[in-house]
């Protein structure tokens, strides 16, 4: 992977803004930390981020020493005891377009601050629905020993690079002291009941139109294998499945459903040379 290098945050006007809005504005909030998230989950979400220029890109960060391909695909890991945490949040592009079928690849310590290096507790995959949007059902991680607590997450359109960084919860004791935080990262978080609802939206490197109020017509399928191969869109791929794309043969890492523009040689996530 490029890009998993640590970055240190630079003071732009979206950090300043941040950080200025940093307090909470009532009792009831966690926190009311703006990302670009929009509306806490269980209300109404805009349509998209109101803004994804160039300063609004998701910041990679360090993928860690636990990182697993291969996670399952669901959308719920309540996999261990702790509190309950539902994030919601769009995938979108630079003209704030919705990014249907993106891969979002999460994973995170459980309540105590271990990650599962053996199984897949506290790991899953998803991909955002037609409108970009997706849902996570899990807990808020514990602290594993020098960090804050953080959730791990790779994100990548079709066709496009992954994006590798960390998610954080506002108001967290370890922010101030945790090199690798970044206030460009934070997850806007609500306190409903006993569990917590956060929010936060992924702004890609992806050139586009802003969306159209009228849907686009899909694409039929290819009635035959592209790139010369035995690799189809519209297929459910296990992992450990084996297919051949443009003269060379493809591992899957992560079951899927393939999608035009998901050709193995795009998506390094998904399917390994052999």
């Amino acid at each position: 992977m490029t890009g998993d290098e640590p970055r240190t945050p630079g003071v732009t006007r979206k950090t300043l803004l941040r950080a200025a809005m940093a307090v909470p504005a009532a009792p009831l909030l966690f926190a009311a930390v703006p990302a670009l998230a929009r509306t806490p989950s269980g209300q109404p979400l805009a349509a998209t981020p109101e803004s994804c220029d160039d300063d609004d890109l998701t910041p990679p960060q360090m993928e860690g020493p636990y990182f697993k391909p291969g996670s399952p695909q669901r959308t719920t890991m309540l996999d261990g005891s702790g509190t309950r945490l539902t994030l919601t949040g769009y995938v979108v592009g630079l003209a704030c377009q919705p990014i249907a079928g993106a891969l979002l690849d999460f994973w995170q310590a459980d309540n105590a601050g271990a990650y599962d290096n053996v199984g897949n507790r506290f790991r899953g995959h998803q991909f955002s629905d037609a409108q970009g949007r997706f849902t996570l059902t899990t807990i808020v991680p514990g602290l594993y020993p020098g960090r804050t607590r953080h959730i791990h997450v790779k994100v990548q359109a079709p066709g496009r690079p992954i994006l590798t960084t960390q998610l954080y919860f506002p108001n967290e004791p370890r922010n101030s002291t945790d090199s690798l935080y970044d206030p460009a990262l934070l997850m806007t978080v609500q306190q409903v009941g006993s569990a917590r609802q956060a929010t936060f939206d992924f702004v890609l490197n992806v050139p586009g139109t802003p969306p159209s109020p009228s849907p686009t017509a899909t694409a039929s399928p290819s009635p035959t294998p592209p790139g010369g191969g035995t690799w189809q869109p519209y297929v459910s791929y296990a992992v450990g499945a084996q297919v051949t794309y443009g003269g060379a043969g493809y591992a899957c890492q992560i079951a899927h459903t393939s999608l035009p523009g998901w050709e193995p040689p795009n998506t390094p996530a998904l399917w390994r040379r052999l």
